[in-house]
This record gives structure tokens, C-alpha cells and sequence, in this order.
């Protein structure tokens, strides 16, 4: 088999806005034909890292690579290759599902476009609803259209700023089985998302915080290579549980997760140790196990090692 091939490639990049350091010599590369995610809460620098990529904007420091090309200075040939939706991506109200698709196919100079907007119609299933306003449409309807006015000029790189924001259940496992779709017939996709369970749907993922790496890898080996042991703790009531063990071993390594306490702890036997603790702190039915971390898990003790 034949080594993967780098499409995307940052290294050691920098970009600041003012006094704010959006981006802090951040590396990264994508593969081609992979699904890639760019993971991390508000402000943690995945849009600026997506309009670098874009060549929307060029860093101060470092290099991006799309394709070979530096996308800032070979502007052409990044809106070639990549297609983006933003986290507000621009549909005209005014016009309808059709109008809307054959508005971006212009813009991209794509002539003979009949065909494709009808193939991407029937995978999006907006096919029944090509003469309805885009000002009529549901939150998911609008972010299918959008990937579809994105994808008419047929990119082989899609780039994704949040695509699921404010959007009901419902739509986000629809849109994700549509971008399971997309990655089958080989596109590369890059998306942002603050969601950790839509992360694990990547092939591998970047955790950033602050404009810096913390982690990147696939999203079962980050699981992986968590040090110590993650312990699930319950009791009543749960906040005098978070409190207690936030006191013993420090905030960072006690979450609140729905009813229950994640802990991450350096070995088995302090399990014993702190529901005893707990009991003694007036807790009722304390009681722990050993759990697998999720990625937000290992994204907080990402961060705790920083």
C-alpha cells in the first residue's frame, strides 16, 4: 500500500490580531482522503486555523501548504481546490434551493452544471425542495444546501467551520452521515467543531487551546495513551462529590459529567481510598469504577499538563 499523501500542511504557524495571539506556532498535517478535525472550545483558534488554510488570511509566521501551493499567494488555485463553508455561510433568502446552487456555480465559473446540482440534490435530499426559498428552509436544510452550493465546483478538499452549530440532533446525525457520503468518493474533509463526540467520527483529530497543539492523532489513540487511570465516581448529592475530590486532588482532575464525576487519578488503588473519603464527608452511596476516557477526558488532562 502506498504511503498516505500530505495535502494540507502547517508548520509552525503564527497569526495574531492585535494583542491576541489567535494562532501560536501551530503544526499540523492533513492526508489526503481522510476526515480531519480541528477540536477546541471558543477562541481556541480553529476558525483562523481554517481561514489560513483557505488563504483567506496569510500568517505572520511559518508556512501553509495546500496542495504544494501557498494558498494566501496562489489564490486561484485554493479556491480550486477547497471548499468552504463558514460558520455563516451567505444563502441569498430571496432565491430559491436552485437559484442559489446556480448563483455559486457562476461565481466559480462551472457552465454545464445541470447534472451536478441534480446529483447533489438527491444525496442532500433537498431534490423534492429545489423551488423553495432558502429564507423557508429549517437550520438543517440551510447548512445541506450550503454544502451543496459549496461542492458544485467540485473540490477535492472541503473545509467545515463548525457546520453543526445550532443545529437540532436530528439534523447534525443526518449531516454527518452525508459527510460520510462525501468521504467515501474520496474527498478530503477538515472540520471544526466544538462537539468531541462528532470528533470521534474523524480519522484523527487536533486538540488545540490557545492557538497551540496539544494533541493530534487518531481519536482512539488519544484514548489510549491517557496516563493514569480514569475513574467514574457517584454519590449524593453530586456536587458535595465534585467539591471533595476538587479539594483533595485539584480542580483540574474532577469534571462533572451529568450526574456523575470523572477523576483522573495516577493508579487503581486510590479507588478505594476516596469513596471512603467521601463517605466520611456525608456523601451517600459513594461508590467508583474504572471507566475509558472519552476525548473531552483527554482533553482536559491535555490541557492540565500545559
Amino acid at each position: 500500500m502506498a504511503p498516505a499523501e500530505s495535502v494540507i500542511a502547517l508548520t509552525d504557524v503564527q497569526k495574531s490580531f492585535g494583542h491576541t495571539k489567535a494562532v501560536n506556532g501551530l503544526s499540523l498535517d492533513v492526508m489526503r482522503g481522510e476526515m480531519f478535525g480541528v477540536i477546541g472550545p471558543d477562541g481556541a483558534g480553529k476558525t483562523t486555523t481554517l481561514r489560513l488554510i483557505c488563504g483567506l488570511i496569510a500568517p505572520e509566521a511559518g508556512t501553509v501548504r495546500v496542495a504544494g501551493a501557498d494558498p494566501f499567494r496562489s489564490h486561484r488555485t485554493a479556491t480550486a481546490s477547497i471548499g468552504y463553508v463558514s460558520q455563516r455561510f451567505s444563502l441569498y433568502g430571496d432565491l430559491s434551493i436552485d437559484e442559489n446552487i446556480a448563483f455559486f456555480a457562476t461565481i466559480h465559473g462551472v457552465n454545464d452544471f445541470d447534472a451536478r446540482r441534480t446529483r447533489l440534490l438527491t444525496l442532500t435530499g433537498l431534490l423534492p425542495f429545489r423551488g423553495r426559498l432558502a429564507e423557508r428552509l429549517s437550520g438543517g436544510m440551510k447548512q445541506k444546501l450550503a454544502l451543496a452550493c459549496t461542492l458544485v465546483h467540485e473540490p477535492p478538499i472541503l473545509v467545515l467551520d463548525e457546520p453543526t452549530t445550532g443545529v437540532d440532533p436530528v439534523s447534525r446525525r443526518e449531516f454527518w452521515k452525508l459527510l460520510a457520503e462525501f468521504l467515501a468518493q474520496g474527498l478530503t474533509i477538515v472540520v471544526a467543531t466544538p462537539y468531541l463526540d462528532e470528533a470521534e467520527r474523524c480519522a484523527r483529530v487536533a486538540l488545540v487551546s490557545d492557538g497551540q497543539l496539544l494533541a493530534l492523532d487518531a481519536p482512539g489513540a488519544l484514548q489510549r495513551a491517557m496516563s493514569g487511570v480514569l475513574l467514574e465516581v457517584v454519590g449524593t448529592p453530586v456536587r458535595s462529590v465534585l467539591q471533595v475530590l476538587r479539594e483533595t486532588l485539584g480542580n483540574e482532575r474532577a469534571q462533572l459529567f451529568g450526574d456523575r464525576v470523572h477523576v483522573h487519578v495516577d493508579d487503581e488503588g486510590q479507588r478505594d481510598a476516596l469513596v471512603g473519603l467521601l463517605r466520611t464527608r456525608g456523601v451517600t452511596s459513594p461508590a467508583a469504577r474504572s471507566i475509558l476516557p472519552t476525548l473531552e477526558d483527554v482533553f482536559i488532562e491535555r490541557l492540565a499538563r500545559r
